[in-house]
C-alpha cells in the first residue's frame, strides 16, 4: 500500500505565501478601483460643471442650395449671453457654411430656428459648439 500523505496542519505555520499574495492583491485591487472611480468621477464633474453654455440641433431643413434652417436647443444660465458654432457640409464632405450665433435672452432654456446662408447645397449640419460670449 501506498502511504497518502495530508497537507500541513491548518493554522500551524501561519499563512502561506499564497494567502499573502491573494490578500496583498485584492488590498492593491480595492485601492486601484477607487482611484479609478475618483477619476471618473472628477472628469465628469468638471465636463458637467465646465459647460456653462450647451446647444442640441433638433432638426434641419435644407431650404434652397444657399440656406439650411436649424432649429436649436439652447441650455444656458439666464443672465449669460451664449454663442453656438454651427457648420454646414455638402454631400462631399465639404464645408459649405459656417456661423456663429448669439442667444442673449435672459432665459435658461432657449428654443430658435436660426438660418445659416451656404455656397452650395448642404447634406448636413453640425454643432461645433458654445461657449459665453467674450
Amino acid at each position: 500500500m501506498s502511504a497518502v500523505r495530508e497537507g500541513l496542519p491548518e493554522g500551524r505555520y501561519g499563512r502561506t505565501a499564497d494567502e499573502r499574495a491573494d490578500r496583498r492583491l485584492k488590498v492593491v485591487g480595492s485601492v486601484l478601483g477607487v482611484v479609478l472611480l475618483g477619476v471618473v468621477g472628477w472628469i465628469g464633474w468638471g465636463y458637467i460643471a465646465g459647460k456653462s453654455v450647451s446647444a442640441e440641433v433638433i432638426k434641419f431643413q435644407v431650404v434652397s442650395d444657399t440656406e439650411v434652417q436649424v432649429h436649436l436647443e439652447v441650455r444656458k444660465e439666464a443672465s449669460v449671453t451664449g454663442v453656438c458654432t454651427l457648420s454646414s457640409q455638402d454631400k462631399e464632405h465639404g464645408e459649405v457654411g459656417r456661423a456663429d450665433f448669439t442667444f442673449a435672452q435672459p432665459q435658461a432654456r432657449v428654443d430658435e430656428v436660426v438660418s445659416l446662408k451656404t455656397t452650395s447645397r448642404a447634406t448636413m449640419i453640425e454643432l461645433i459648439g458654445c461657449q459665453p460670449a467674450a
